[in-house]
């Protein structure tokens, strides 16, 4: 046997290795994108669509179906149904039968009140017709009820007033204080005028009161018993038409002396409203800001005034134009309050020990 003779395959060169393998590579990536595979020839483009298949379906778009299902299977609703029309209906026709009730029952009473009143107006007239003596005991009763109308009128008029006073300060306020007004602490201030030849002399021309909570009690102009020579408009604010419409000086007085009574007394310098006023007062139940010493000692002067102490201990200002014998008395009874129980400790022990008498013995 021979043995077949094979020819030399020719060896490629490396230029044509590279150019072999940038064909392949090319190809592939022409194979990839869903070309043909010929040379030269362009991939097309494809547009997307939805698959039509179930089974290529992804979850999102069936859970979308499923949800859509749902709401083509539920009916709507109608806004208004025809039981709601009937409950609607139904529900008028009660409140209409509740309402006539309700207009029978109150013709009903309306005619049992006029059928009393007409018995109480006949009975009233059967009483006109028979003549009654008069007794000591009808009088009597009629000024008792005369009286309680008259002080029903007054408080009335009392609450008025003090609207109309907070409006206008100027304005002359006679008040009569209630009992439940009066407290255990009470502020006097006076406002004086001039009287004599150099108007030197002072007489008191508005005298007011306040309670411990600054609730004015009391506040009157007085009618000079002499002619004034100064009303001291500037510090006082008394006008002359102010004392035209004031009270007698012997009422005020006697006024001012029983709502003080029994009562601890507050004020700036009392002295000169007690003088004025020609009252006196128990020295143990005076509290005159003017002499407290811890007050002194806080304003480091002798004899403070009174809108030196509402300056520097409430820090307040008073007596910036004309004096007010309101505000004056409020703003010393702000002060005792402040201080009442460092004063009335100082007080309580300046008082002398109440003395116990001694036990007798038997055998004496």
């Amino acid at each position: 046997m021979k043995a077949k003779v094979t020819a030399p395959v020719p060896q490629a060169g490396p230029a044509e290795k590279l150019s072999r393998k940038k064909a392949k590579k090319k190809f592939r990536k022409r194979k990839a994108q869903g070309g043909s595979g010929a040379p030269g020839s362009r991939p097309p483009t494809i547009a997307g669509r939805p698959p039509k298949a179930p089974e290529n379906f992804s979850q999102n778009w069936k859970a979308l179906q499923e949800l859509l299902k749902q709401k083509s299977q539920v009916p709507e609703k109608p806004l208004v149904s025809q039981n709601d029309d009937k409950m609607h209906s139904q529900i008028i026709q009660q409140n209409k039968k509740e309402t006539s009730e309700k207009s029978k029952g109150d013709r009903k009473r309306t005619e049992k009140d006029q059928t009393t009143r007409g018995s109480v107006t006949s009975t009233s007239k059967k009483d006109r017709k028979i003549p009654v003596p008069p007794t000591n005991t009808s009088a009597t009763e009629q000024k008792e009820g005369a009286k309680k109308r008259t002080c029903s009128d007054i408080s009335s008029h009392q609450g008025d007033t003090k609207h109309k006073r907070k409006a206008k300060e100027a304005a002359v306020v006679l008040n009569q204080s209630t009992p439940t007004d009066l407290t255990k602490a009470l502020a006097l201030d006076c406002e004086m005028v001039g009287v004599g030849p150099k108007g030197e002399e002072s007489i008191a021309a508005r005298v007011s009161i306040v309670n411990q909570y600054g609730k004015c009690v009391y506040d009157k102009y007085v009618k000079p018993t002499e002619p004034v020579t100064d009303y001291r408009t500037a510090v006082s604010g008394i006008r002359p038409e102010n004392l035209k419409q004031g009270e007698e000086f012997e009422v005020v007085k006697k006024e001012v002396a029983e709502i003080l009574k029994g009562r601890i007394l507050v004020g700036h310098a009392l002295h000169n409203d007690l003088k004025v006023l020609f009252l006196d007062h128990p020295k143990k139940k005076i509290r005159d800001t003017q002499k407290f010493k811890p007050f002194k000692s806080q304003v480091r002067s002798g004899r403070p005034s009174l809108k030196q102490l509402c300056e520097k201990i409430l820090g307040i200002r008073v007596q910036q134009a004309e004096h007010c014998s309101v505000q004056d008395a409020q703003a010393a009874m702000r002060l005792y309050i402040m201080a009442k129980r460092q004063w009335e400790s100082i007080t309580a022990d300046r008082r002398p020990p109440a003395t116990t008498p001694k036990p007798c013995s038997e055998y004496a």
